[in-house]
């Protein structure tokens, strides 16, 4: 399952990202890749103090994980800190899929969803698209600042060559409670009927039995 997310982030909060990564110090992306994605990861990640970190964190994964879209996608049961990434002119990362279990050794988690968030405009760079293979073939990813967009960590991706300008984004991995992806997707479509049955709906016999069906298979699903 795809979902986009759009406005995680507003112009207020892209400001202060773009503002921290003007002046940051960056990195050889590879130095973070497994021994298969190193051979085709081209793109730079931000080094700055533990305090900015923190306070660059606080600011995109607070507003991330209190999303409704993100909460009724994911099913986050653990979230990594976001990489901040930078991809120049010739920059890009070809095929791959990501590593299936990330972290350090005491704090190791499965990756079931990777997140890419947008901090700069389209109209910035060329390129520079990230592309996603899936069931219904390639699907072609680039929006706005402060959009998301969530996918299986277990699909094959790539985010194509940068042929002008620069792509400026943020990208993490959850485990999530619910680990089969069709499950999820399941479960997050229910979610969405069951929000418009309460809007225009709400008391009826429909609203009943999918709220009752969503979230037994909720509670059938779930590992916790």
């Amino acid at each position: 399952m795809l979902v986009t997310i759009p406005e995680v982030l507003n112009n207020e909060d892209i400001s202060v990202i773009q503002d921290l990564m003007a002046t940051a110090n960056f990195h050889e992306g590879s130095a973070s890749a497994g021994a298969e994605a190193k051979r085709v990861k081209n793109n730079h990640e931000m080094f700055i103090s533990d305090a900015e970190v923190q306070r660059l964190n606080n600011l995109v994964m607070g507003k991330l994980i209190k999303n409704p879209t993100y909460i009724d996608a994911a099913f986050a049961a653990k979230i990594a800190a976001p990489y901040y990434a930078k991809y120049s002119k010739g920059m890009s990362y070809g095929n791959h899929v990501d590593d299936p279990v990330m972290g350090p050794a005491n704090q190791r988690y499965r990756s079931d969803i990777s997140i890419t968030i947008f901090l700069n405009a389209p109209d910035k760079y060329e390129g520079g698209e990230l592309i996603i293979n899936t069931v219904f073939g390639e699907q072609k990813i680039k929006l706005n600042a402060g959009d998301a967009v969530l996918y299986p960590s277990s699909s094959t991706h790539r985010v194509a060559e940068v042929t002008e300008g620069e792509r400026l984004v943020a990208v993490t991995w959850l485990q999530s409670t619910v680990r089969d992806p069709a499950r999820r997707e399941i479960l997050y479509n229910l979610s969405q009927a069951r929000e418009t049955l309460i809007k225009t709906s709400a008391g009826s016999q429909e609203l009943e039995q999918l709220s009752n069906g969503y979230v037994n298979l909720l509670r059938m699903w779930t590992d916790i």
